[in-house]
């Protein structure tokens, strides 16, 4: 009882600091898990074994990919040509940003479409004049909902492919429905909200619409290089169960290839890789692994299989409705790691169908994927982009994304719920 009192302890002590922001939240994260370690809670092997480096990596090399990419001036150009396509009105470009940013999400995944894409929304942002910070939650958030739609979109979605033997073809067939439904009403939302505060003066647009993109090119060599490395990397991704190989696998092995065939030096490539975003989920693993130790994630999954009793619809609202809210604060990744086997157990007991037609699956994943838009802490690409927005001079705080995501988890959450009893449940 005592260590359970303590991993508690250290665990809402950590994320108060990191919600204030009292101390720079990395800080935060790794002291408290190294609190963990050291006041015993949990012992040192198994609290680096928790730290997931396929997250890890692939931000890593992800990172360095993106960076190389925006040396050669290609983002501008996309910028330029985003920006034309919408006649330079800002809250058109918002909207064609995100559901860029949830398509591409959908086939790489959150984290590695964030990062190729935030370069691109902060030089829009510049040359049109608008306040940045709205652009890029709402292109986080669009990327965790598009992120839901595939097995690959989303870390969460490949550990629940795997425990539930559910294929890629399969994970659209059930999962992109209910994503392109909360998609739909999401863009619509941000064009209805946004529209009054995003409004570029005439004068802009006109500047805009005269830039030759072109010349935004600045490095036609690096570009012919990490241009075909980039595409490589992607379709990489998209067979990486084919090819058996982790996404940071091919994440890093694209950064080298870039770093080798570029000819960029290792001492740059390392100083163009986020330390603090890669050392934050570091901590926050570590943390996580804690409360797991300590039997408390465990004892809430027993609480929920206990209380649902033989209801499976009410076994789904209460995997759904405290993933949408636990996974938002502990991170989705280590949540959905601890949650699959208590998942599982609930589906025995229940005798509910196998693989993709036990709902108690498609609850986990809706919940984790959707209850990822409401804090910055939720996925590791609200994580990336809070990190990068900062270090761009723009902050983007635990209060101000709540009031954004708030909203926008409640209506997907819902939408979720109704979308799941229709399907499976209902009959």
């Amino acid at each position: 009882m005592e260590e359970r009192a303590l991993a508690l302890a250290i665990f809402v002590l950590a994320y108060l600091a990191i919600v204030t922001e009292i101390v720079p939240k990395t800080a935060a994260a790794l002291l408290g898990g190294l609190a963990m370690v050291v006041l015993g809670v949990v012992d040192q092997e198994h609290a680096f074994e928790a730290i997931d480096l396929n997250v890890i990596f692939l931000l890593a090399g992800m990172m360095v990919i993106a960076h190389e990419l925006g040396r050669t001036g290609v983002f501008q150009w996309l910028a330029v040509r985003t920006a034309k396509l919408a006649r330079g009105d800002p809250t058109l470009v918002l909207v064609l940003l995100c559901l860029i940013t949830a398509v591409g999400s959908a086939f790489l995944d959150n984290v590695t479409t964030v990062v190729l894409m935030v370069p691109l929304t902060l030089f829009l942002a510049r040359i049109l004049s608008v306040e940045p910070v709205p652009f890029l939650i709402a292109e986080v958030m669009a990327s965790n909902i598009g992120g839901v739609s595939t097995l690959v979109g989303d870390p969460p979605n490949v550990v629940i492919g795997s425990a539930a033997d559910i294929d890629f073809l399969e994970f659209i067939v059930h999962a992109t429905p209910v994503a392109v439904l909360v998609l739909a009403l999401f863009l619509a939302a941000v064009y209805l909200l946004f529209r009054p505060r995003l409004r570029a003066a005439n004068p802009v647009r006109e500047s805009v619409m005269e830039i030759e993109e072109a010349e935004l090119v600045t490095d036609p060599r690096l570009l012919r290089v990490a241009g075909p490395v980039a595409l490589a990397t992607i379709v990489a991704f998209l067979f990486h169960g084919a090819l058996g190989l982790e996404p940071a696998t091919i994440a890093l092995a694209g950064a080298a290839v870039l770093i080798v065939a570029g000819r960029v030096s290792i001492e740059e490539a390392l100083r163009e890789v986020e330390w603090n975003t890669l050392f934050f989920f570091v901590g926050l693993f570590m943390m996580v692994q804690g409360l797991a130790e300590v039997g408390l994630l465990s004892d809430l999954g027993q609480a929920l299989s206990d209380v649902s009793g033989e209801s499976v619809g009410l076994a789904a609202m209460l995997v759904l409705w405290p993933a949408v809210l636990l996974s938002s604060v502990l991170n989705q990744i280590p949540y959905t790691t601890v949650m699959v086997p208590a998942v599982g157990e609930m589906s025995r007991a229940l005798a509910v169908g196998e693989g993709a037609q036990n709902p108690l699956w498609w609850a986990l994943a809706f919940g984790v994927g959707f209850g990822a838009n409401l804090t910055t802490v939720g996925a590791a690409a609200n994580v990336y982009v809070v990190n990068v927005a900062a270090r761009a001079g723009y902050r983007i705080g635990f209060v101000t994304f709540l009031r954004y995501g708030a909203l926008v988890t409640l209506v997907s959450a819902v939408v979720a719920s109704a979308y799941l009893w229709i399907r499976y449940l209902a009959s």
